[in-house]
Parts: C-alpha cells; structure tokens; sequence
C-alpha cells in the first residue's frame, strides 16, 4: 500500500494561476498588516506580520509545486522562534495554510504527499517539544491538519473516479463506432462477392460484363481498405478517422414523426446532403438525436425542439435547439454530452451545447463537422 501511494503519479492538468488567486493574496495581505496593527497580544509584532505577509504568495504556486509551498511556510514557522527567543511567529491570518495543505494532497504526487506529511508532523513536533506549543493546542492542529488533509483527498479521488466514467464513457463509443463501421466493412465485402459472382456467371458470354464487375469489386476494395485502416488508427494511435456507421441524416425526419406527447420536433435541411461520407452522415444524425433526447428529458415547459442541417462545400453544421427553461447554474457536462463531443471529435470537428445566448428560455446543441471527414 505504501508503494503504491509512494509511486502516484500527480493528478493530470492542475488549473492555471487565475484572477482568484492573485484576488485571495490582495484580501490576505492587508488582512495580516491589519490584524499586526489590532491585536494587541501579537509577539514580535513586525517579524509576524512580515513572515505572514511573505508566505501569503506560496498559494500562487500551490497547484504547480504543492510540496515546496508547503515546505516553505511549516520550516519557516518551524524555525521563527529561533529568531524571535522561542514565541512562535504565527497569526490567525496563516488560517491559509489550511490552503496549502489542502492543495498537496489535491494536486500532489504520492511521493510529495508523504514528504509533505513528514514535514507538518515535524513542524507539529518541535513547536510541541522546545516551543510554547501546549499538548492541547498540538491535538487541536492536528486535528485541523487532518481536515484539510481529508478533504484534499476526498476531492482528488471524486476527480479520479470521474475521469474514468469519461473514459469508460469515451470507449463505449469507440466501441459503438467500431461495430458501426464492421457493418459497413462487411456490407462492401458482401456487394465484392455478389459482384465477382455475377462477372463469373456472364463472363463467357459477356467479357464486357465481367471487366464492369472487376472495376465496382475494385473501387470496393479500395474503400473498404481505407476505412479498415481508420479504424486501426482510431483504436491504436486514437487519432480521428472516417468512422462509417449506419444512419444517415435523411432519418432525421423520423424524429419528427415519433412525436406523440412532448414538445413538437421540426427538422430543416439546406445544402447539398447527398454526397457526404458515411461518417459524418451519421455523426449529424447521432448527435441530433441525443440532443432531442436531452431536451425532451430536461427541457422544463418545452413546446418545441428545432432541428436545422446545413451544408456548404466545406462543412456541415447541425443546430439543435429547444425553448424549454434551463437552470442558471453551470451543470458537469452529462455522459451524453461527452459522448457527442467524442464522437465530433473523432471525425476532426467540434460539439458545444450550453444556454441559447440570444434567448431568456431554451438550450441550444452546435456541431460542426469537415464534409469530408477528418484527414487522414
């Protein structure tokens, strides 16, 4: 168990430094050179005030190099009463600190989280032994450590659990798109062997026939081939490729017509939609009907959900849209969602979906897919 926690790696794409954090040490500053002016039992008033003022700027670093800004303030804290003839330099203002400890065990590998654990054990332990500490205040701290410390971990294990759901969710449908493209792969085999058994059977009476056989079995090979090797790429490098499934964006009026109670569903189509790739004929179908799934199951008060496909020389754009109320607040993307975002991705376009900005009501689900599928 110990190896294992000792070799954890850390928690992939910490976030950047952001406006909060620069917002947190312009509160906690001035918050510190307050409390050195008010509190009139502050020992050492100026050296506490400017160890608490120095190490306040450890939080910007926090996520990047949990283990060193936590080293800094427990030695430094550790190391102050050296100076100051054994009082302790610390104000309510280093309540931070509760920060930092709460960003190792978040953000930290396992090897930093058990130094760091080391380090505030340490720190603990000699304030509690040659410093003003008292046994009550130690079990105090401790046990505030420890709050930090549970909550740290409690959410850097929601984080990990979360991701794999996604990545169970992202290869359930690569699996989905796989199967769709082994019918498409078997459905080209089977036109190659009707078509080589036709040339066979009018080959002796008609050669003409037989060499028309030859070139449709041929243009079939050839397609299949290309397919086949986008799959190998999808599965083994995960690289986009033209993943060919089953429904077309034609079906689209299907969704239409299953209406019997609900909101209404309307579908438009513009542009040139015969001639697009397999792939990206499906994707828009796919994507269109887990967004009218979504907004007939979340869509409060929904009377109508708008479907509209267009298509120019480079691209093909779906926008499905409802009017139904949508909450204020900002939801985790559903499983759905990352399914149609993966799926867009996969064949080298995107997928939104969020609040219909020009709207007070509705939900609105933006994909924009290249005409001719991702590049090979």
């Amino acid at each position: 168990m110990f190896r294992s926690l000792w070799n954890e790696p850390r928690p992939p794409d910490p976030p950047p430094r952001v406006w909060r954090d620069w917002a947190l040490v312009g509160v906690l500053v001035p918050l510190a050179a307050l409390e050195g002016v008010v509190r009139p039992d502050l020992p050492w008033r100026a050296v506490s005030v400017t160890v608490t003022v120095g190490l306040v700027f450890t939080l910007l670093w926090r996520r990047t190099r949990p283990l060193l800004m936590l080293a800094i303030p427990f030695v430094t804290t550790m190391l102050a009463p050296l100076v100051t003839g054994g009082h302790r330099a610390e104000t309510y203002t280093m309540a931070f600190l509760l920060i930092i400890v709460y960003a190792l065990y978040r953000w930290g590998s396992g090897r930093e989280i058990v130094l760091g654990f080391a380090i505030m054990l340490l720190s603990v332990g000699v304030s509690a032994s040659f410093y003003d500490l008292a046994p009550a205040d130690a079990v105090g701290a401790f046990a505030v450590i420890f709050s930090a410390v549970a909550l740290g971990t409690a959410f850097r294990y929601r984080a990990r659990a979360r991701m794999r759901e996604l990545d169970q969710v992202k290869l359930l449908e690569r699996e989905q798109l796989a199967r769709d493209l082994h019918d498409i792969v078997a459905h080209h085999v089977s036109a190659m062997a009707i078509r080589a058994q036709a040339g066979l059977a009018t080959a002796p009476s008609k050669p003409e026939a037989a060499i028309d056989a030859l070139r449709v079995i041929e243009a079939e090979a050839s397609r299949t081939l290309a397919e086949m090797r986008a799959m190998v790429r999808v599965l083994r490098r995960n690289e986009p490729a033209e993943l060919a499934p089953g429904r077309r964006i034609t079906d689209l009026e299907e969704l239409a017509g299953r209406v019997r109670l609900g909101p209404s569903v309307e579908v438009e189509m513009l542009g040139d939609l015969d001639d697009l790739p397999p792939a990206v004929d499906a994707a828009i179908y796919r994507i269109a009907q887990e967004s009218v799934t979504n907004a007939r199951r979340h869509a409060r008060h929904a009377t109508r959900i708008q479907i509209r496909v267009a298509a120019d020389d480079t691209s093909v754009r779906l926008r499905v849209s409802d009017d139904g109320e949508t909450s204020t607040a900002d939801p985790m993307p559903g499983y759905g969602l990352i399914g149609m975002i993966e799926r867009a991705g996969l064949l080298g376009g995107t997928c939104e979906a969020g609040p219909d900005p020009g709207r007070d009501r509705g939900w609105t689900v933006t994909a924009v897919l290249p005409r001719t599928g991702a590049a090979t």
